[in-house]
């Protein structure tokens, strides 16, 4: 059976009520709290008092951080991928000899 749950999520003054599975409540709730904790940082830091302009540079900071993981993983995947050729050319030089 396919159990919905409803929700009310606040940010930035305004509630959104979803219709969720279980599962991604807690997901959903702490993403909305991050988020008003990153409107107030931004709203104290930089004098912004303009709701879309601190909800755009909320945006922009996750997605960098989204694409700075993504870049990260790369470089760790290729990082691991040159040890993984070392290891099997020291064993493909091991056994040969």
């Amino acid at each position: 059976m396919d159990d919905k749950l409803k929700i009310k999520i606040s940010i930035a003054d305004r509630v959104y009520p979803l219709t969720i599975a279980p599962s991604q409540e807690e997901g959903l709730r702490k993403a909305a709290k991050k988020i008003e904790e990153m409107i107030k940082q931004f709203e104290q830091n930089y004098a912004v008092r303009d709701k879309q302009d601190v909800l755009a540079m909320c945006a922009l900071q996750f997605a960098a951080q989204i694409e700075q993981k993504s870049i990260d993983k790369e470089n760790v995947n290729e990082e691991l991928h040159d040890r993984l050729r070392s290891l099997n050319d020291l064993l493909h030089t091991h056994l040969a000899s």
